[in-house]
């Protein structure tokens, strides 16, 4: 394991965060028991604010960028995963603290490997990533709280991000009246094309000023935070729940408690990164089955590592649609 691979490193010189491609070896890379040939990446909202510094996100520097990879299994200390093996990681420290997808070899300990279910190339596993795993993520707590197709609408916000258009393909594929809400005015049609029964431009939104408003959905994906969370809260129907998973809208949230105890509106917080790997597993297992996306290729666009800090620029400036999967 002495060659040489490249791999698309941060570092933080003289207070500026960077990254570039450069060659490395698997002795450079973090420790870890299991050791993996990557096949792809992905690029994520995450991955654009840890590796342009917009964010502090980065635990130390120099690293190997990339919160997500799929690949096979080259080595392990752990029998679980023998050699040749498809698997993935997402989460956990990786990209973080550790060395991350972004590279051709990975090394990981054993406890963040999810085995590959049947039914998902590694290249559907990194247009899935983190965003889509967090979309599914938000759906299954969603319907753990009582969502079911036909309660009424669910709204989509962000809807043509990674989170937001996998979300969109997933509610519809499970029968879920999907209401998309985007700033881009030009994507009505695209977001249609997944699944959307009706797009809501967030130019035109009315959020009305009330602690509560007119109830008009039944569930909320949402990725934005801040003001648009904020009226999701005035606006959800009787037991309606929200999972909220960002913040591309900002960090604060101004409601009052009266669509919490006067409607049994509910507000789940969906975290990815530290999820237990029993339910990591099972909805794995759900995004190859009755979650699985049926648009992955109309929503992916397939870059190299090369191509990153174009991707990082176009997902910061909010001008992204659908996922980046790095062929590493």
């Amino acid at each position: 394991m002495s060659e040489t691979f490249r791999a698309f490193r941060v570092f933080d010189e003289d207070g500026r965060v960077q990254g570039r491609v450069v060659s490395m070896t698997l002795d450079e890379l973090s420790p870890g028991t299991v050791v993996i040939k990557a096949s792809y990446s992905s690029v994520n909202y995450k991955d654009a604010l840890a590796a342009t510094g917009t964010g502090k996100i980065i635990r130390r520097f120099p690293l190997v960028g990339g919160i997500d990879v799929a690949g096979t299994v080259v080595s392990s200390e752990d029998g679980r995963f023998r050699a040749g093996r498809p698997v993935l990681i997402t989460g956990y420290d990786l990209g973080v603290a550790h060395d991350g997808g972004y590279a051709g070899f990975v090394r990981v300990p054993a406890e963040w490997v999810v085995p590959v279910p049947d039914g998902l190339s590694a290249f559907d596993l990194m247009a899935i990533g983190t965003a889509g795993f967090t979309a599914a993520l938000s759906i299954a707590n969603l319907e753990q709280n009582g969502l079911a197709p036909g309660q009424g609408p669910v709204i989509v916000t962000g809807a043509t991000g990674g989170v937001g258009s996998l979300a969109v393909q997933m509610l519809a594929a499970r029968g879920y009246h999907v209401t998309a809400l985007t700033g881009k005015d030009g994507a009505h049609e695209y977001l249609r094309s997944l699944g959307a029964t009706d797009v809501i431009s967030r130019h035109t939104l009315q959020m009305g000023t009330k602690p509560m408003e007119k109830p008009l959905w039944a569930g909320a994906v949402d990725v934005a935070g801040g003001e648009t969370l904020a009226w999701l809260t005035r606006t959800m129907m009787y037991n309606g729940a929200i999972a909220c998973s960002g913040l591309t809208g900002g960090t604060d949230l101004k409601t009052t408690v009266l669509p919490f105890i006067l409607r049994g509106a509910k507000l789940l917080g969906i975290d990815s990164v530290m999820c237990p790997m029993a339910k990591r597993i099972d909805v794995w297992r759900r995004l190859a089955t009755d979650l699985k996306p049926h648009h992955l290729q109309a929503t992916a666009t397939a870059i190299g590592l090369d191509d990153l800090p174009k991707a990082f620029a176009t997902l910061l400036a909010g001008e992204a649609r659908g996922r980046f999967v790095v062929n590493v």
